[in-house]
């Protein structure tokens, strides 16, 4: 059609206003779920339409409508490096000309598996996944297999995937979408059945540890934590409590499995257990070990590793185990970490930089909020406590505040977690004029009030 200047000009105008990304979420929405793949993302508790994304480059990203963010969740924490690092990519392009998948073993399978033996010290032995919610559902029926007993204990607000046994109390995005009960699955198709063998305990509460080990110690298989708390926000373990955890499950025989498919090589080259200086009898893994792939790892003490088919009884198998593409993410990702002594230092101090320039931004405006950084993560709460330790604290967060927060900084180009229950994730690719510019933001939206 040969319209006149005038209308084209119009036309285009109009183009320019409609959102692509509304157009992709209103597409998404007739063959999709909620038009996402993962709750979160759907933007539910925030409100508004989710942002799709076509690119990202180092600390970016790009939207359908090509808008720029600085983006603080990287993936939920994997990309440690940056998007897209160029070493990175090339490692998987190298793999990837080869063929994507056997369905065989794989030498880069050996070396990632050395790699992570070598770096976290209770790790003898381990088993390599597709996810996390795989490495903990496996973890658990190894630590079940391996005591003949069926109890488990998990902590409020921490999230160990969908897996079943796991669904009750949980964090992430289950403290966005559902409403749960002690007693009751926190979600739909959960047999009630089976959530009687899963206690559900306060995080950072010794005395509730204590009392049920004086009274079950001998039924319960495994005690599963996430070592710092990051699907409930960042929360940090009080002084004792994982001492406690781990006299405990080796007076009464229990399977102590830290999961840290969050934490692992993101807070510290060992991982929250490297910090804490404390052995559990197996680790989780997940993110950062496939490079933003998908990967997760199980693994342990070798006496109890080795109750895994093809050698013991509990049976695990996975035909994209060890994927050869995903392996050599993973093994550069590694790699690039290792070669930089002070790379958690540096990282740290600049997520510390994040972390104070929020809470200075918040005060400045007389609005009440808590922080906390550990390593490359980081927690904020629109909350009055000086320390948020636990599953309630949290819950009392002004999640009215926060809504009002996520939106402005997102229009402002600042990609924040979209719920007020999960923590955020800084990378080595974000520059001094990157942090520098989000603390300068957010001042400028909590001054709106």
């Amino acid at each position: 059609f040969n319209y006149s200047p005038a209308i084209n000009k119009a036309i285009k105008e109009i183009e320019i206003t409609v959102s692509q990304n509304d157009a992709l979420f209103e597409r998404a929405q007739k063959t999709i779920p909620g038009g996402v793949n993962s709750p979160v993302r759907a933007f539910r508790q925030v409100g508004g339409t989710p942002r799709f994304v076509t690119r990202a480059q180092g600390p970016y990203f790009w939207d359908a409508d090509n808008k720029q963010y600085i983006d603080l969740i990287m993936s939920w924490g994997p990309m440690i490096v940056g998007h897209a690092n160029p070493e990175v990519v090339e490692a998987v392009k190298k793999a990837a000309e080869t063929s994507f998948s056997y369905g065989a073993p794989t030498e880069g399978e050996i070396e990632l598996a050395e790699r992570i033996c070598q770096l976290m010290p209770s790790i003898e032995q381990v088993r390599m996944v597709s996810s996390g919610t795989e490495a903990t559902m496996s973890a658990l029926r190894l630590a079940r297999g391996y005591t003949g007993r069926d109890l488990i204990i998990k902590f409020e607000g921490c999230y160990h995937g969908h897996a079943d046994s796991l669904l009750v109390k949980a964090g992430s995005g289950l403290l966005t979408f559902a409403d749960s009960t002690q007693n009751a699955p926190s979600s739909g198709g959960v047999p009630q059945d089976l959530v009687k063998h899963t206690l559900v305990l306060p995080y950072n509460d010794v005395a509730a540890i204590e009392e049920v080990f004086k009274k079950q110690g001998d039924q319960i298989a495994a005690v599963i934590l996430e070592p710092i708390a990051g699907n409930m926000n960042l929360i940090t373990p009080v002084p004792g409590f994982l001492e406690c955890l781990r006299a405990q499950c080796t007076q009464h025989g229990a399977v102590l499995i830290f999961d840290e498919v969050m934490t692992g090589f993101r807070v510290a080259l060992g991982g929250a257990q490297g910090l804490c200086g404390i052995k559990p009898d197996l680790t989780t893994l997940g993110k950062i070990v496939g490079g933003g792939m998908p990967v997760g790892a199980f693994g342990g003490k070798r006496a109890i590793m080795e109750k895994l088919a093809p050698l013991g009884p509990v049976y695990q198998a996975g035909t994209l185990s060890g994927n050869p593409v995903a392996m050599a993410a993973g093994l550069k990702t590694l790699e690039l970490i290792c070669a930089q002594p002070d790379f958690y230092k540096q990282l740290s101090d600049r997520t510390r930089v994040l972390t104070e320039g929020l809470t200075h931004a918040a005060h400045k405006a007389g609005i009440a909020l808590t922080t906390n950084q550990v390593g490359g993560m980081f927690g904020y709460f629109f909350n009055d406590e000086p320390t948020i330790t636990n599953y309630a604290e949290v819950m009392r967060s002004d999640t009215t505040r926060f809504k009002q927060f996520f939106h402005g900084m997102l229009q402002a180009g600042v990609y924040l977690a979209p719920s007020a229950f999960e923590a955020g994730f800084i990378s080595a690719a974000h520059s001094e004029e990157d942090l520098a510019n989000t603390t300068e933001i957010a001042e400028k939206i909590l001054n709106k009030k």
